[in-house]
């Protein structure tokens, strides 16, 4: 199929945000941070380091796969499958959503960054209280709101995320996602080389997640958590509201930066396929 007018406008917009991507400009502070990291891992040695950013790996691929197959995920797909009906009637897998128009894919996409913006925003108002089990659970769950984020948006958009390519690849896309903005850009243009050179089913690419520059996000959670401990006890009216709206805005935030990406990323991915099918 060709590209209609609405598919043109969302692609510029895609240019749009893909620019905004390539001109950021890391301030003093950022780079004074990512120096510090760097120094602080150069003190292991490289087989441990090695080590750690491995089962770090394998912890995200396990993890992916113990959420892809649970009935939570089993009926969100099947939501999915009845939202794509509305519009269309026949569909009866994930691939046929890409039969909708865009706007279409939008609205089903939608339905799930919002819902997932939700459940971090509370994830991290309850974790904002300071009670001991939910703060020490606020890292996990995270990682589990916003990898099944990225699963439901790639199945909204009509990609399945069970095949080996498709399983690395929303990985990747959440890896990406949660990198600091500078380093964004280089994980996007990765992400297009690998498109590029994919195959149907198997991934052979780079298949490496984790670094040293990934692990600004957890000691931003850990910075956090720092910070809900120092004012659990500033209470207003009995509710400690200082540390619940940091805990509630930090989480929104980055669940709406790793929707964002994700979205962009599988627009993409649609537009391409959609733009090559009419050839």
């Amino acid at each position: 199929m060709a590209w209609n007018e609405r598919d043109q406008k969302e692609n510029n917009k895609l240019i749009e945000w893909e620019n905004k991507l390539l001109s950021y400009q890391p301030n003093d502070f950022e780079l004074t941070y990512e120096k510090y990291i760097e120094k602080a891992f150069s003190l292991l040695p490289n087989e441990i380091q090695a080590g750690f950013f491995s089962l770090l790996d394998d912890w995200l691929f396990h993890l992916h796969a113990l959420i892809q197959g649970t009935q939570f995920q089993m009926d969100a797909k099947d939501r999915i499958l009845t939202a794509g009906r509305m519009f269309n009637s026949q569909i009866e897998s994930i691939s046929d959503l890409r039969t909708l128009e865009i706007d279409q894919i939008n609205y089903i996409v939608q339905q799930q960054v919002s819902r997932h913006r939700f459940y971090s925003f509370a994830q991290g108002g309850l974790s904002g209280t300071g009670g001991t089990i939910l703060l020490g659970a606020d890292l996990p769950a995270m990682a589990v709101i916003n990898l099944r984020a990225v699963q439901l948006i790639a199945m909204s958009t009509g990609f399945e995320v069970n095949t080996p390519f498709e399983m690395m690849t929303s990985l990747k896309v959440f890896h990406f996602a949660t990198l600091p903005p500078r380093l964004q850009m280089s994980g996007w243009q990765e992400l297009k080389r690998e498109l590029h050179d994919a195959h149907d089913y198997f991934f052979e690419g780079n298949e490496k997640l984790t670094d040293v520059s990934w692990m600004e996000q957890p000691l931003k959670q850990l910075l956090k958590a720092l910070a809900i401990l120092a004012f659990r006890k500033k209470y207003l009216q009995g509710i400690p509201l200082v540390s619940m709206a940091i805990g509630a805005g930090s989480n929104y935030y980055l669940t709406r930066k790793v929707t964002d990406f994700a979205q962009h990323y599988y627009q993409m991915r649609y537009l391409l396929e959609k733009e090559d099918s009419q050839f």
